[in-house]
């Protein structure tokens, strides 16, 4: 089982080492990745060196060469953060993001000064007391706390943009990536967390023998983003900002007379002109057909529609798949073609539409309207 661990951290590492190689010494893929992604990757390559190292046997399996992967420990969290705002925000690295990594220099050189520079006879000295056990769980501690911290807030941006582009757009952004990323390493952590309490319980010898899976999760990070810059490449870049103008309104006056004047010209329109067959509508975009501004549309919609934008649009959407399913139309395509026929960009967000307005599936629901 050991033989099994170790091969597969060779196996990460150097896959690591082959990502790394691929974009750094192309121009072309290195102006598409995503700079925090492929310092994540840096970072998951050199926790990983320590390890390769003394399993190989280098230095006679001096316990410093597993030390040396600790330098890496307080660097994932602010990674992940700063990676998860720069595709959501679009935010690019700036001198000031330097502070997010101030926790981590500061633990890079405690552990220099304690575990590395000191020699032999000094460290024994400390494990025969205790003190050397109680450093490493404290170490583990910090570097859990900064980390959860870091991914809470990397997590919070990406729900919090879920939540704010259904009041922009008519459909789902491409994130699964980013929410796939952060689930694995969430993951990582929880397991970090489960090891070190075993230790405080008094299972240290359980924390010591499993301790070797925290290399496997990594590993598995790395195949991880493998695999999705094989399949899809373009979710390691960052998203480029769209070159729209922008416009500022003033805060809307509308009487409730007004907006449901606007209501009964919105119905007309979307009956009419069916804007909700562009599957990448824009709030902006049905707004100037309405002839109102954003603030206006949004107000409209949230108070007497009671929908956001992302749900208003999908609701006619609906309606246009159920009205297509009873035509010829439907003999020639599938429920997806429909789908796509009535303004749908992804088939999940059509199932899930679909299932919160009808209260069933597509195919439950015509197994018994039709």
């Amino acid at each position: 089982m050991q033989s099994l661990l170790n091969q597969l951290v060779y196996f990460g590492f150097f896959q690591s080492l082959l990502l790394l190689f691929i974009y750094g010494l192309s121009p072309k893929n290195r102006k598409r990745i995503n700079g925090y992604m492929a310092f994540f990757i840096g970072i998951v390559s050199f926790g990983l060196v320590g390890k390769v190292l003394y399993t190989a046997g280098i230095g006679n399996y001096n316990f410093r060469l597993i030390s040396l992967s600790e330098l890496s420990a307080l660097l994932f969290g602010p990674t992940i953060f700063l990676f998860s705002r720069s595709i959501v925000q679009r935010k690019s690295f700036t001198k000031q993001d330097l502070v997010h990594y101030l926790p981590a220099l500061v633990y890079v050189i405690f552990v220099l000064v304690y575990f590395v520079i000191p020699n032999d006879t000094v460290i024994s000295g400390r494990a025969k007391t205790g003190e050397l056990m109680r450093v490493i769980y404290a170490c583990h501690a910090i570097g859990l706390v900064v980390n959860i911290a870091y991914w809470l807030k990397g997590w919070q941006l990406l729900m919090t943009f879920k939540t704010e582009v259904q009041n922009e757009l008519s459909y789902e952004p491409q994130t699964q990536f980013l929410h796939n990323f952060l689930i694995i390493t969430g993951i990582c952590l929880l397991v970090w967390t489960g090891l070190l309490l075993t230790s405080f319980l008094g299972f240290d010898m359980l924390e010591r023998n499993a301790r070797p899976y925290i290399w496997i999760l990594l590993v598995l990070i790395i195949l991880f983003i493998t695999y999705y810059g094989m399949i899809a490449p373009q979710v390691l870049q960052l998203l480029p900002v769209r070159k729209q103008e922008v416009k500022k309104y003033t805060q809307s006056k509308l009487s409730a007379t007004d907006l449901d004047r606007l209501k009964e010209r919105l119905d007309i329109l979307m009956i009419e002109k069916k804007p909700y067959l562009n599957s990448k509508l824009l709030k902006g975009e049905l707004a100037e057909m309405l002839g109102v501004n954003n603030p206006e549309l949004a107000r409209l919609l949230n108070e007497n529609i009671g929908m956001n934008f992302f749900e208003y649009v999908n609701y006619y959407r609906i309606k246009e798949f159920v009205a297509l399913a009873k035509t010829e139309k439907a003999q020639q395509l599938t429920f997806f073609g429909l789908a796509q026929e009535a303004g749908f960009h992804s088939k999940t967000t059509f199932n899930k539409s679909f299932k919160k307005l009808m209260g069933s599936s597509p195919s439950a629901y015509f197994d018994k309207n039709l």
